[in-house]
């Protein structure tokens, strides 16, 4: 039976994560995997700056490699996305999902980029240890039941909608109905199976439905559904709204907005301008809205309840060592007390706010207004202290080439050193151990071959002798087990010559 993996299932961390040349995510060669995949992870993009060779990318699908005229069938470097790639090799369908086998096929070199089921891959022109292939002669039938199973619970929502009067029971109907749709179907959150899907959606729901009741009592959805009668109004502004908030991920996949913190702000392309954009449209709203409550003489106790939660807002922001996130279903809390009325505008706003509610709570939780630059961060750069590395001795010879590179004691607190050679941790070197190479890091090719496997042929086949392959350094301190930023990557080329890295981190 297939086995069900997420999006971001793949053999291969980032970083030092898998331990000394990778031995922590082994085996690299000759493991099989069945495997489903659900639907639209070609959209599934890395969210912080991620180093492959001598390059980073950003926002974008992380396959590396792909078709080749040299190979029959398309190889993928090991820390690729696997679904992602199994769209780009044809086995899965993005829009249903779909299932195949995954075989690891140990060491590669020379991955091309190309561009194929709308996924552009990346190229890389040196060797990795952990690679990927696809039986393209396994098919099945299983396919992401999504769309099914939303047609099947929009149809209800509307049947409801058009025929419920009582309010009470078109909201918390709706509520538990597109909760379940979008937790168990449309937005997962990550999971490794489906008992622990299941187990992670039941977690969240109690909490969920103790809000809900808040929602419709105390933040005016009451106000607005009890003894509303334009059952047609209500199911396509209302209703209509709810399905575009909670499915968010499709509705607002365009807007270039992944998380509202200053980091994504500055590193995404597009998103200040977004932004802003997001801004002038709810000032408008908000003016329309003020005027409504204006005219009905509740303005002034609407700008009561908002001062307070302006006020909570500006303490947050100021509070030392915390930064504000304003997440989904805070945004829609803060704002649902505006949309206490029935109007027209009322009622969309309404719906896709308690949408935007369940969404951020299914597939993201409950997490903290106030979180700590580290939780923010995630695995983003530290903007940390890195190793000084001066210009490398390099011999080169007819059998034998060496490259040396040497830094000076790491600096209070580190106490260690760790060095990856094309994206694979190489060597760790701590003080207390006297290094077990004098304060330097030896690299060595020869046999014809670059790497670490020397002699080796496997994964070097059509590479002829005498002929290397560029190879990428990268440079850390650590703390203990823990690394902090890699310098950016110098490049050790294939004729022997050293590109030294450009300054900051990786």
């Amino acid at each position: 039976m297939p086995a069900n993996i997420g999006c971001l299932s793949t053999y291969w961390v980032p970083g030092n994560m898998c331990g000394i040349n990778g031995n922590d995510c082994r085996p690299f060669n000759g493991s099989g995997l069945a495997f489903r995949c659900p639907a639209n992870c070609a959209g599934v993009r890395v969210l912080n700056p991620r180093a492959i060779g001598a390059r980073e990318i950003n926002y974008r699908p992380l396959v590396i490699g792909g078709p080749s005229e040299k190979e029959d069938r398309p190889i993928y470097r090991g820390d690729s996305f696997i679904c992602s790639a199994a769209i780009h090799a044809g086995i899965v369908d993005n829009t249903k999902g779909g299932c195949g086998v995954v075989q690891l096929v140990g060491q590669h070199h020379s991955y091309e980029s190309s561009k194929h089921h709308g996924i552009s891959s990346i190229g890389f022109d040196s060797y990795f240890p952990s690679s990927f292939a696809f039986d393209g002669s396994t098919t099945c039938k299983a396919k992401d039941a999504r769309w099914i199973l939303l047609t099947v619970t929009v149809i209800f929502s509307v049947l409801l909608s058009l025929f419920t009067t009582s309010a009470k029971v078109f909201f918390f109907t709706t509520f538990i109905g597109v909760f379940f749709q979008i937790g168990l179907a449309s937005d997962p959150p990550g999971y490794d199976s489906i008992s622990g899907l299941i187990s992670n959606i039941l977690g969240k729901f109690l909490p969920a439905t103790f809000c809900a009741f808040v929602i419709y009592k105390y933040m005016g959805v009451r106000k607005t559904l009890t003894g509303l009668t334009a059952q047609i109004e209500k199911t396509v502004l209302w209703l209509g709204g709810c399905w575009i908030g909670a499915l968010n991920n499709h509705t607002f996949a365009w807007i270039p907005l992944e998380r509202l913190d200053a980091h994504d702000l500055k590193q995404q392309p597009g998103a200040k301008a977004a932004l802003a954009g997001v801004v002038t449209v709810l000032v408008f709203i908000v003016l329309q809205q003020a005027y409504s409550f204006q005219q009905e003489g509740r303005f002034f106790r609407y700008l009561k309840i908002y001062a307070v939660l302006l006020s909570a807002v500006l303490i947050a922001i100021v509070l030392p060592g915390l930064s504000l996130r304003i997440h989904h279903y805070i945004l829609a809390l803060l704002l649902l007390p505006g949309t206490a009325m029935q109007t027209r505008p009322a009622l969309l706003y309404q719906g896709i706010l308690v949408g935007l509610f369940i969404n951020g709570t299914v597939r993201w939780g409950f997490d903290s207004v106030l979180q700590t630059q580290l939780e923010l961060r995630g695995d983003a750069q530290h903007n940390s202290l890195m190793p000084n590395i001066t210009q490398p001795a390099i011999q080169l010879g007819a059998n034998l080439s060496t490259i040396v590179f040497s830094w000076a004691k790491p600096p209070y607190p580190y106490d260690g050193v760790s060095v990856l050679v094309n994206d694979v941790e190489r060597y760790r070197g701590y003080t207390e151990d006297g290094y077990p190479s004098g304060e330097r890091f030896v690299w060595t090719r020869g046999a014809g071959k670059s790497g670490v496997d020397m002699g080796a042929t496997d994964g070097f086949e059509g590479i002829s002798e005498g002929q290397h392959l560029p190879e990428y350094f990268r440079f850390a301190y650590m703390i203990g087990t823990d690394v902090d930023d890699y310098t950016r990557a110098g490049t050790w080329t294939a004729e022997g010559e050293w590109i030294h890295m450009k300054k900051g981190p990786s």
